[in-house]
């Protein structure tokens, strides 16, 4: 990806920015990562401006911890030290020098939500949800945004999904729907890959064993901090399968917001720090074209939101 093509989409230019109410208190892309020959070893760090550098939280400060959850669970304190680390300059590493992962790796709960695209409900010919549908996946589906999709041999339908997540960032029960972007630590790029066989035709038609193949869910590349997202529900979102796009839409039409999502959710289960959220997709995926379009061996797929970042993957 060039400079520029990463800058358009990580949206970098402050002078757009819009502070609006969230967890943190300044614009960072956190991100997990680890060096070559360190690959059991997981560090957090914090992107530089021009994307090229990563400041290494806890060579900055060793008392800080080493994965994001952990980060996310001292709340503001861990920002604080992140932004303090940021400002230092010190600690850099290049870009190139290191394997960014997933920016969480073992969330508590990954949480879905299906048909959440006026779009994609149209696609289907499907009615507008008057409630969130929502469904889990495994938190062992959770892989790297460069990493590889595994195809199972249990399927033979593998399908995208490109979706914007968001991470919780501190313990919250029954939260009001006015107060629930103070509970969101950032948002992330997702794909919900899915096997659409196991899905819609096998296990009682029950969701999650379809969505929750190992690799089925590449993130990243960064936790865009919500001060860094002017609004999270005007934004350009597409999927790219070996060039083509495939699916192109505007988090615009999400039918339950961000906000929506964390109070509904949050009436039925504890959220902490780094649980997960995938907030659905637009039109476009395989399943419904005419006629199907699965994923095969050698492909490339790109998953790009502006603002947030791009994802690519290929199919193994």
């Amino acid at each position: 990806m060039t400079l520029h093509r990463c800058l358009r989409l990580c949206g970098t230019s402050l002078s757009h920015r819009q502070q609006h109410r969230g967890l943190s208190g300044a614009a960072m892309r956190l991100v997990q990562f680890c060096r070559p020959g360190e690959e059991g070893r997981v560090r957090v760090g914090v992107e530089q401006a021009d994307g090229l550098g990563v400041v290494d939280l806890q060579a900055f400060d060793p008392s800080l911890p080493s994965t994001m959850r952990e980060l996310l669970a001292l709340e503001v304190k861990g920002q604080e030290a992140a932004r303090r680390a940021l400002s230092s300059g010190q600690c850099v590493l290049k870009r190139s020098d290191i394997r960014l992962l997933a920016p969480v790796l073992d969330p508590e709960k990954v949480v879905c939500v299906g048909m959440n695209y006026r779009d994609h409900c149209l696609e289907q010919n499907a009615p507008i949800p008057k409630e969130p549908i929502i469904f889990s996946k495994f938190s062992s589906a959770i892989t790297g945004p460069y990493d590889d999709i595994t195809l199972p041999s249990e399927s033979q339908e593998v399908d995208w999904e490109v979706e914007l997540a968001f991470v919780i960032g501190r313990r919250g029960k029954n939260i009001k729907e006015e107060d629930a972007l103070s509970y969101v630590a950032g948002f992330t790029v997702a794909n919900d890959v899915s096997a659409r066989d196991w899905q819609m035709k096998r296990n009682g038609k029950q969701w999650l064993l379809g969505k929750t193949f190992d690799t089925f869910c590449p993130l990243g590349p960064a936790l865009v901090t919500t001060d860094a997202v002017q609004d999270p529900h005007s934004l350009g979102i597409r999927c790219l399968v070996n060039g083509e796009t495939v699916q192109s839409s505007s988090t615009q039409q999400m039918i339950f917001k961000t906000e929506a999502l964390v109070s509904w959710v949050s009436r039925f289960v504890t959220l902490t720090p780094g649980d997960v959220f995938l907030t659905g997709t637009p039109p476009g995926v395989g399943v419904f074209r005419s006629p199907p379009v699965f994923l095969k061996r050698g492909d490339v797929v790109e998953c790009q939101i502006d603002r947030i970042g791009s994802i690519i993957n290929k199919v193994v």
